[in-house]
C-alpha cells in the first residue's frame, strides 16, 4: 500500500467498517483472528451490507458471510485480476476518481514492456542477477528512478543490489520519487500507452474462465462476487477489504495488495466512509513494530536505512531518498529530527547531525538471512524478545541450527519457550543430528513482563496508539522490555566511560538520560513517548510533524507519531465514551498521523472540493473559512483550496496542487501502476507459489522471476513443481493459519490451563473425500510431509476443507494451525517444520499459505528413522539443491 498511496498502513479504521455496503474478507479470518474488530463488520451486516469471505477453509468468518468462496491457496492474484478485468471491461470503475485521482492518465515509456509482451515477465529483466531494471516502467517524459529513490550514477551496478537489500520496502511511508518535471497524460484515458490501456491489456486474459481454471471458483460464483463489489462501489456506495498475513505470506505477498489497491482505486473506495484497505495486524503493536521500527531496513518512521559504500553525506542521501513533491518532500526535517533525537547536542549541522553513526546495510539481514548467517559463524550473537523461531518461524530447524552455532542466546519470555529449550530437547536431539554437549551456545533466560505488568502504548491495526497502564509490579526477576534495554544500555555506557575509541562514540553520545521510578528502577514510559513525539527549540512538545525543521532546532524520535504527546499530554492515554463524540471517535486514543482516521480522505470529496455524495461525505472545502473541514482530520494542507496550482518550481508539500489527495506520493496520485518502488514489478501477475501441483497456465513463466532464493542449504530443499518429474509425490496444498484459542507460536497460550483445554494438540483439517483417498480416520493420526520436514498431527475430517477442480483435476487442500511446539500444557509439532525460505522480494516475508505436502495414516516415525523417511520422498521426488530455483 506504500507505494500504491504513499503510506505502508490501514487506509481506514475498523470503526468505519460500519458505513461500508459491502465488506471482502480476503486473506484473513477476520472473526477468529480479529474478533474484537468483527463486532463493526456484524454492525455493517446489520445495517444492510453484504459480506464476502474468500478463503480456501470454511470458517467463522465464512458461516456469517453472505457468500463464502473457496479457492486454492496462492491464487489470489487471479481471482483480485479477474475481479479488476470485470471492472474495466464493463466499465464499473468511478471514472471521474480515477481521472482526477490516480495515474491512469499517464503515458508510459515507449520501452515498457508487459507481461502479455514476453510471455509472463517485464521489461528490465536481469536473468544473470534474478533482478528488474525499473527504468522501462517510467512515464514518457520523466526519468523516474530506483526502486529506492536513489539517483546515483552506479546505477547498473546497484541493480543486484537493490534485489538483496529489499529495497522495494524502503519506501513505506511514500513512493519512489518520479523526478522533475510534468508527465505526459492523456485525460480522456484513450492512448494506447497511457495507464489505463496497460491495465486493460494486463488483465485481459483474467476472464472468469481462467479465474476457474487457476482458483477452483466456478463463473457463477466469481460473477456474484463481482456484482456485489461494483454494484457497492461508485459515487453513492463504498465497499471495503480487509486482509492478514493470508496475503502477505506469499512469494507475490505484496502484489496481492497491489492487486487489492488497484481495484480499490478504480472503485474509487479509497479514502471514503466505508471503504479503503484495512490491513489486519496479527496481534496488539505488529503496526508499531514496523513504524518505530524492529525492520532492518527502515529508521522510525518508514525513513530508509542507509547502505554502505553509497551517498555517504547526509546531503547526499537525503538527495536521494527525498521526494521532489508531497510530505516526503520534506525529509530532511523528519530525519535531522531523529538524529537529533539519537545524539542530542551531540548531533551538530558541522557534523552532519551524527549521519555517521547510524549503521549501514551491507544486503538483507531479516530473520532468514540472520539464521543463515548464524550458521555461517558470521553472527556470533542474538537477542529474543517476543520471538519464538524454534517452532514460530519458516523452517524452524534452519532456527534451530543457526542458533546452535551462537556463542550466546538471550531469550526473554514469559515461559521456557522453545528457543529457551532446543538445546536439550529440540528435535535434532532425538533424530541424534546434535547433541547437547556439543552444543557451544550459551542461553541465558530472562522472565518478561506481561502487558499488565508495565506501561507503555501499543499502535494496533488501525494505525491508533493506546496507552495501558501497569497493573501490578512485576514478580521476583520479572523485568519489563523497556527496563532491559535501557539498563543494558546504562551498563555498556558505564563500562565504556571514558573509552577514546571513536567506535564507542555513538553509544557514549545517545541521549540515554530516562527518568525511572520504584524500587525495580523502570524507566518512565511516558518520558519515552515524549521523546518520540519530539520537541522544539524550547524543550516544548511539538503537536505536529510540520513543526519540525531541517536545522536541527527541533527533535523527534519517530515523524509520523508526532503529536501523541501534544501539550504535554498523553494523547494516546484519551478515553472518550463514543455516545460522547462523533462516529469518528478522535477522542480514543490517537492515530498516524495528526490523529487522521481515514487516510487520503481529501479523495471523499470530488476536485472540486464537494462530497462525491451526501451519504458517503467525510471532508469538504469551506469557502467560507478558507479550510477543509468535515467529520475527520483532513489528511491535506489545511487551506489549500481545490483549485490551487503550484508556481513552477515549487517543491514539497508546495509542489502538491488542490486536487492531489495522495499527499506522499510523488506525484500526489494513487498509483494503479507503480513506475518505481517494487522490486518485482509494477503490476501483479499471476505466479504459482513457489512449491504448487499445477503449472501457470497464464505465461510461460512458472513462479515469481524475482522471488527472493536463499543460499542453498541440504535442510532447504524444495519439491519439484507442475509439470517437473517427481512433483505427483507432494499432491496436495497445505496452508498455514491461527486459532482464536492460541497465539502465534502459542508462548502466550499453551501454558495456560483454561486455553490448553479449548484446542489440547496440535491438529490437521482435510476433507472427507482426502480422508478416503488416504486412509484418514478422524481423531486418529497423520503424518504430513513436505520436502523439509515430517510431522504428525491429529485428523479433523470436516467439510469445511472443500476439494476444488482446479485446471481440470480435483485438488485437496490441508489445513493446520501453527501454534505448536513440544513445550507448555498443549504440546504438538510445530507446522513451520514444513516449510521453506524462499521469500517476498520486497518484504522477505516467508510463504507459508502454500506449499506441496503429501499426508498419510498414522503417527511419524521417531528419531533416525524420521530422516530416514524424509530422506525416501526426496528420493522418489528427484530433489536436488538446484530443485526449484530457476528463474
Amino acid at each position: 500500500m506504500g507505494t500504491s498511496f504513499g503510506r505502508g498502513g490501514a487506509t481506514t479504521f475498523q470503526q468505519d467498517l460500519r458505513n461500508s455496503d459491502c465488506i471482502v474478507v480476503q486473506g484473513s479470518n477476520m472473526a477468529e483472528c480479529h474478533p474484537v474488530g468483527f463486532q463493526w463488520v456484524m454492525e455493517a451486516k446489520a445495517r444492510g451490507a453484504k459480506l464476502i469471505h474468500v478463503d480456501p477453509r470454511f470458517t467463522r468468518t465464512s458461516a456469517v458471510a453472505d457468500v463464502h468462496v473457496p479457492l486454492r491457496a496462492g491464487s489470489d492474484i487471479a481471482f483480485l485480476g479477474g475481479i479488476i478485468n470485470h471492472v474495466l471491461k464493463n466499465q464499473k470503475y468511478f471514472r471521474d476518481y480515477v481521472v482526477a485521482y490516480t495515474n491512469a492518465p499517464m503515458i508510459l515509456s515507449e520501452e515498457f514492456r508487459d507481461t502479455e509482451d514476453l510471455d509472463g515477465v517485464f521489461s528490465g529483466l536481469h536473468p544473470d542477477s534474478r533482478s528488474y531494471d525499473p527504468s522501462t516502467w517510467q512515464y514518457a517524459g520523466l526519468e523516474v528512478q530506483s526502486a529506492a529513490g536513489e539517483r546515483d550514477e552506479e546505477y547498473e551496478d546497484r541493480v543486484e543490489a537493490v534485489a538483496e537489500a529489499g529495497r522495494g520496502e524502503a519506501h513505506g511511508s511514500g513512493g519512489a520519487d518520479i523526478g522533475e518535471g510534468e508527465p505526459e497524460r492523456d485525460l480522456t484515458l484513450e492512448h494506447p500507452r497511457c495507464v489505463f490501456q496497460v491495465l486493460k491489456r494486463h488483465f485481459a486474459r483474467y476472464t472468469p474462465e481462467m479465474v476457474e481454471r487457476i482458483c477452483g471458483v466456478p463463473p457463477a460464483l466469481f460473477q456474484q462476487v463481482c456484482d456485489l463489489v461494483s454494484e457497492n462501489s461508485g459515487r453513492d456506495r463504498t465497499t471495503a477489504f480487509a486482509y492478514a498475513v493470508g496475503w502477505t505470506q506469499h512469494t507475490v505477498g505484496v502484489q496481492y495488495i497491489r492487486a487489492a489497491s488497484i481495484l480499490q482505486t478504480l472503485l474509487g473506495n479509497i479514502g471514503r466512509p466505508g471503504g479503503g484497505i484495512l490491513a489486519l495486524r496479527g496481534h496488539a503493536s505488529i503496526q508499531g513494530s514496523t513504524d518505530i521500527p524492529t525492520l532492518f531496513n527502515l529508521l522510525p518512521g518508514y525513513i530508509p536505512m542507509p547502505h554502505a559504500h553509497t551517498n555517504e553525506n547526509l546531503d547526499a542521501f537525503i538527495e536521494a531518498e527525498a521526494a521532489h513533491k508531497g510530505f516526503w518532500g520534506d525529509m530532511r526535517s523528519y530525519f535531522v529530527s531523529l538524529l537529533k533525537s539519537y545524539w542530542g547536542d551531540a548531533a551538530t549541522a558541522d557534523n552532519d547531525f551524527r549521519f555517521d553513526y547510524l549503521p549501514r546495510l551491507t544486503g538483507t539481514h531479516s530473520t532468514y538471512e540472520t539464521a543463515m548467517a548464524q550458521i555461517d559463524g558470521v553472527c556470533k550473537g542474538y537477542f529474543l524478545l517476543g520471538e519464538n523461531p524454534a517452532v514460530g518461524s519458516a523452517n524452524a530447524k534452519i532456527q534451530r541450527l543457526g542458533m546452535a552455532n551462537l556463542d550466546w542466546l538471550v531469550v526473554r519470555d514469559f515461559s521456557l519457550i522453545e528457543s529457551a529449550t532446543w538445546w536439550q530437547d529440540g528435535p535434532e536431539v532425538e533424530t541424534g543430528e546434535t547433541r547437547p554437549e556439543d552444543i557451544g551456545t550459551e542461553v541465558f533466560f530472562l522472565p518478561a513482563a506481561a502487558h499488565t505488568e508495565k506501561d507503555g502504548s501499543f499502535t494496533n491495526t488501525q494505525r491508533m496508539l493506546q496507552w495501558h497502564s501497569q497493573a501490578v509490579e512485576p514478580a521476583g526477576d520479572i523485568r519489563s522490555d523497556l527496563w532491559f534495554t535501557y539498563h543494558l544500555g546504562r551498563i555498556i555506557r558505564e563500562k565504556l566511560a571514558g573509552s577514546e575509541d571513536e567506535m564507542d562514540r555513538p553509544l557514549l553520545d545517545l541521549t540515554w538520560d530516562y527518568p525511572t521510578h520504584g524500587d525495580l528502577a523502570e524507566p518512565d514510559a511516558e518520558a519515552v513517548l515524549a521523546e518520540i513525539n519530539g520537541r522544539d527549540a524550547e524543550g516544548r512538545p511539538i503537536s505536529a510533524y510540520t513543526q519540525l525543521k531541517p536545522d536541527g532546532s527541533t527533535s523527534c524520535g519517530c515523524w509520523i507519531y508526532a503529536g501523541v504527546y501534544a501539550d504535554g499530554v498523553n494523547q494516546a492515554a484519551r478515553r472518550k465514551p463514543g455516545r460522547d463524540q462523533s462516529w469518528v471517535a478522535p477522542e480514543w486514543g490517537w492515530a498516524w498521523p495528526a490523529n487522521r482516521r481515514v487516510l487520503y480522505n481529501r479523495a471523499s470529496a470530488d476536485p472540486d472540493g464537494r462530497p462525491w455524495s451526501e451519504r458517503k461525505a467525510l471532508i469538504w472545502w469551506d469557502a467560507e473559512q478558507g479550510r477543509w473541514t468535515g467529520h475527520d482530520v483532513p489528511d491535506f494542507v489545511a487551506d489549500r483550496p481545490p483549485d490551487y496550482r503550484p508556481p513552477p518550481g515549487a517543491r514539497g508539500p508546495d509542489a502538491l496542487a488542490g486536487d492531489d489527495p495522495f499527499i506522499m506520493q510523488a506525484d500526489g496520485k494513487a498509483w494503479l501502476h507503480v513506475p518505481a518502488g517494487l522490486v518485482d514489478g509494477p503490476l501483479p501477475a499471476h505466479y504459482e507459489p513457489q512449491e504448487s501441483p499445477f503449472t501457470n497456465p497464464l505465461y510461460g513463466q512458472q513462479r515469481n522471476p524475482v522471488r527472493h532464493l536463499l543460499k542453498p542449504h541440504p535442510d532447504d530443499r524444495s519439491a519439484p513443481s507442475g509439470a517437473d518429474p517427481g512433483s505427483e509425490v507432494f499432491p496436495y496444498v497445505a496452508t498455514t493459519y491461527r486459532l482464536t484459542e492460541h497465539h502465534t507460536a502459542g508462548g502466550m497460550s499453551r501454558w495456560q490451563p483454561y486455553l490448553a483445554e479449548l484446542q489440547p494438540e496440535f491438529f490437521c483439517e482435510v476433507s472427507p473425500g482426502l480422508a478416503d483417498e488416504r486412509g484418514l480416520e478422524h481423531g486418529g493420526w497423520a503424518t504430513i510431509v513436505s520436502a523439509r520436514g515430517v510431522i504428525e498431527a491429529r485428523v479433523m475430517v470436516t467439510a469445511r476443507m472443500a476439494p476444488l477442480t482446479v485446471d481440470g483435476r480435483t485438488l485437496h487442500q490441508v489445513g493446520l494451525p501453527y501454534h505448536w511446539g513440544p513445550n507448555g500444557l498443549s504440546t504438538g509439532d510445530a507446522a513451520n517444520e514444513l516449510l521453506h525460505l524462499v521469500l517476498d522480494p520486497n518484504t522477505h516475508i516467508q510463504e507459508a499459505k502454500a506449499l506441496a505436502c503429501d499426508i498419510r495414516p498414522g503417527r511419524r516415525p521417531r528419531g533416525p528413522d524420521a530422516l530416514a523417511l524424509l530422506r525416501a520422498y526426496r528420493e522418489r521426488a528427484g530433489i536436488t539443491d538446484r530443485t526449484g530455483t530457476r528463474m
